[in-house]
């Protein structure tokens, strides 16, 4: 079975090593390493390009570099990685700068074993995970304030309605018979068309033009 490489980045060294010792329990995934700020993280990929992991749990509040300025700098230099902040902070501003940042999902640290595989198996799947708590945040965020109206195609608004269901990117090609490689072509324009960087920003602004209604 494919195992799902993970990094942990954590300025608390004890609770570090007990998320990456849980996390190694998990059938589908494995931690590569664990990192103290964003900084060593952003150092660590650098150092290591033919190693990029698949998912980053992140901290937010952490010394040198933070885990919203470390999301937003990732997402911009490697897009492909997904970004899970997994935080004591439940505060809603400090929950959508993270998301605006980038990251696709955000847990709280007391967050169920459980629970916290199912995310990691949503994210690698289906290119993201909500909480019904962040889903609610995130549209209140939204609610009123749309975006200037792109037009768009007829298999792109398909594709986009289909995104902001749970199905993954090859459900979505069987759907629309197409090839993955396809949609995935649809998927990476639209981000550029939207403006957004991954599935939650196509989810937002979906949302926010009511192209998809919850």
């Amino acid at each position: 079975m494919k195992k799902y490489s993970v990094v942990v980045v954590d300025d608390h060294t004890l609770l570090s090593q007990a998320i990456q010792s849980m996390v190694d329990t998990f059938d589908k995934f494995t931690v590569l390493y664990t990192c103290k700020n964003g900084q060593e993280l952003i150092d660590m990929i650098a150092k290591s390009p033919n190693d990029i992991p698949n998912v980053i749990l992140m901290d937010v509040n952490m010394p040198i570099m933070n885990g919203i300025e470390a999301t937003a700098l990732l997402t911009q230099k490697y897009p492909s990685v997904h970004v899970m902040a997994l935080s004591v902070e439940d505060d809603d501003n400090t929950i959508l700068k993270m998301l605006k940042a980038g990251a696709i999902g955000y847990l709280l640290k007391d967050t169920e074993k459980a629970v916290l595989e199912n995310a990691l198996i949503e994210i690698v799947e289906n290119g993201f995970y909500h909480t019904k708590n962040v889903t609610n945040l995130l549209m209140k965020s939204v609610n009123g304030l749309a975006d200037e109206q792109i037009t768009l195609k007829e298999h792109e608004t398909t594709f986009l309605k289909l995104a902001c269901t749970e199905m993954t990117y090859r459900e979505i090609a069987d759907q629309m018979c197409l090839s993955p490689k396809t949609i995935d072509g649809y998927r990476d324009a639209l981000f550029t068309k939207c403006n957004v960087k991954n599935r939650v920003g196509l989810v937002i602004y979906a949302i926010k033009n009511k192209i998809y209604t919850v």
